[in-house]
């Protein structure tokens, strides 16, 4: 079977639309990805940066055998230290746990307690399945306003923007990370997940689960207080 190759256009008018077509699906592509870069230029820094705020931030990024991953930790680590540097008061944990066998959130919370932040200034979201549900919950269902949320600097920009578009007043963190396979996919990955995040912003749709409204992040609040 004779496989026919497709032929580019003969006329120079052809040729400069073809060109022109593929500039612009390339300036489509990357449209998403600018428009975090732009809208959450100012609004990123280092733990050493980071304002004083009642509640900071953590999203899961996946377990190894049970125990935090090493860029979970890494997170977790820079939520101990705005901790113990008393710039925050209560860490939201939120992560996957739709199964059973599954639950950042817990080991999450069993990190940092080993790390020196009490366990009652540690409060679970264990519906967290992405970005945007991680935010919308904590505005809807814990009553977050403001948090600095930390996170690795390839997902940053996008975890400032979606908790933006919930109704967050956010500040990101951008933890260091050695530039290995995972960190090479998520950078990746980033540029696809941008373009969701555009719809997930203008479209605003209901995370995976709601529920009900919880005081956790209230609480919490109130024994930091004494």
């Amino acid at each position: 079977m004779k496989i026919r190759r497709p032929r580019l256009p003969r006329t120079r008018t052809g040729r400069r639309r073809l060109v022109q077509t593929v500039m612009a699906g390339c300036v489509l592509a990357l449209a998403p990805a600018t428009w975090l870069f732009v809208s959450t230029a100012d609004r990123l820094g280092t733990t050493a940066d980071a304002p004083r705020t009642q509640v900071a931030m953590v999203f899961g990024a996946g377990l190894w055998n049970g125990e935090p991953s090493p860029y979970l930790a890494h997170r977790l680590d820079a939520a101990a230290e705005l901790y113990r540097a008393g710039r925050i008061e209560v860490v939201l944990v939120t992560g996957d746990n739709s199964r059973e066998e599954y639950d950042e959130p817990d080991a999450m919370r069993a990190y940092l307690t080993e790390h020196g932040v009490p366990d009652a200034r540690i409060v679970s979201d264990y519906a967290g399945f992405d970005t945007w549900d991680s935010c919308v919950r904590a505005k809807k269902i814990f009553g977050v306003d403001r948090a600095v949320l930390i996170s690795q600097g390839f997902h940053i920009r996008r975890a400032v923007a979606l908790c933006e578009a919930a109704g967050v007043d956010s500040y990101g963190v951008g933890v260091d990370a050695k530039h290995d396979a995972t960190w090479y996919y998520g950078g990746s990955r980033e540029v696809f997940a941008a373009g969701k995040a555009v719809l997930d912003a203008v479209f605003q749709p209901d995370p995976t689960f709601l529920g009900p409204r919880e005081n956790g992040v209230t609480e919490a609040l109130a024994q930091a207080r004494g």
